[in-house]
């Protein structure tokens, strides 16, 4: 038992805690679901993201049951995240959280403007949105790989601006994908909102109310035409703020060893053929790859040197140039939420899959340019290898 723990359960334990861990899974989630859909199995494993569960109203595909409805708790998740980070985090201070906010808006503003490049004239305009997120596991998974070679400033930048990208995301979303209202459930789910607050201001802490009337938000939500995950991120802005802490402890593992995989392997089982690999230079495939390589480091690079030459804010603590443009093409990892956008953008399949291929290659080129440039160069590693260290980074 000793020899099993020491080579087996130890590793993976010291994979969770530096948080490493969850970006492995999602990556070999992935590299499965690609082989198996591409094998003599192919077909029997689409067709069980296909099978229909459920009954009225509430039949669904597995697929659409997991986008739907597991997606949920992910954006419940990163709902609680925005509230903690705005009443307690880098976003508490309004000057602090400027610089991270407007490098958001350009690293969602610059690859759409790729993206619309390619494709303006075409019927493909609609997935302006997907190469603009930004994958916030896979991104600190990266600068986790370089461990204390990366500033820890750098860290709680990335993770600030990509809290940022998450609600611009939801924001996007509700806005722009968005099918036909139900204005009767439209209006039931604003009237559970208006409950979950004020459940909220009387100080009322009993869980199990706000989750029962989440799970009501959720159906109405869903009904309403407005995409069901938004219900999640709602009833995260109506917990009260001393539970945040706990649920977000309690959901943090089953989300990203669980909910993330399993969308990871619904999503991305996409049948590769030669044609398939043709159109990875048409207009829709190059728009999200390079949206994602380009267009986030462009935006967030380009919206920070603008700030910082105008003095309306400063580079963060150990912080250069080199390595922000580093943080840049690390943000261009799209991943989970580039795909989920990439399945409300289309309804066609092959479009789907192919925007899916398109983030996947894109999503992977940032992370290579990304640890490129945030490992130390040789010079600096030799200037500094002799030099002690006083103080450990916290």
């Amino acid at each position: 038992m000793p020899t099993f723990y020491r080579r087996v359960i130890s590793p993976i334990r010291d994979l969770s805690e530096s948080g490493k861990l969850s970006g492995l899974l999602l990556l070999l989630a992935t590299v499965f679901s690609l082989a198996i859909s591409n094998s003599a199995l192919g077909e029997s494993y689409l067709r069980l993201w296909e099978t229909h569960i459920g009954i009225a109203p509430l039949e669904k595909t597995v697929s659409h049951w997991i986008n739907d409805g597991l997606m949920v708790i992910f954006f419940f998740l990163v709902g609680l995240e925005i509230k903690r980070e705005v009443l307690y985090g880098e976003l508490t201070n309004l000057r602090a959280a400027l610089l991270p906010v407007v490098a958001a808006v350009g690293g969602v503003t610059a690859p759409a403007l790729i993206y619309l490049l390619f494709t303006t004239g075409t019927d493909l305009t609609h997935g302006w949105a997907v190469p603009t997120a930004t994958d916030i596991a896979f991104s600190l998974g990266i600068l986790s790989l370089l461990g204390d070679r990366v500033p820890f400033s750098l860290r709680i930048f990335l993770t600030a601006l990509a809290i940022i990208d998450d609600l611009m995301a939801v924001v996007i979303i509700a806005i722009f994908y968005t099918a036909d209202l139900n204005m009767t459930y439209l209006l039931g789910s604003v009237g559970i909102l208006a409950v979950l607050v004020a459940l909220n201001r009387l100080k009322i802490g009993w869980l199990p109310l706000y989750f029962l009337l989440g799970l009501a938000l959720w159906y109405c939500v869903l009904k309403s035409g407005v995409h069901a995950t938004i219900a999640g991120v709602l009833l995260a802005l109506t917990i009260p703020t001393d539970a945040i802490e706990r649920i977000e402890h309690a959901l943090q593992k089953p989300v990203s060893y669980i909910i993330l995989p399993v969308f990871a392997l619904a999503n991305t089982a996409i049948i590769l053929s030669v044609d398939t690999l043709r159109e990875l230079t048409s207009p829709l495939s190059l728009g999200i790859a390079l949206g994602l390589l380009l267009g986030k480091p462009i935006g967030i690079f380009g919206a920070c040197w603008l700030m910082i030459k105008t003095g309306m804010a400063s580079l963060p603590a150990n912080v250069n140039w080199r390595r922000l443009l580093g943080l840049g093409f690390t943000a261009g990892i799209g991943f989970t939420m580039a795909i989920f956008i990439a399945n409300l953008s289309f309804s066609d399949a092959s479009r789907i899959d192919l925007a899916k291929l398109a983030v996947i290659l894109g999503s992977i080129l940032s992370a290579l340019v990304g640890i490129f440039l945030l490992r130390p160069r040789p010079d600096m590693v030799a200037a500094t290898a002799d030099k002690p260290k006083l103080v450990k980074e916290a």
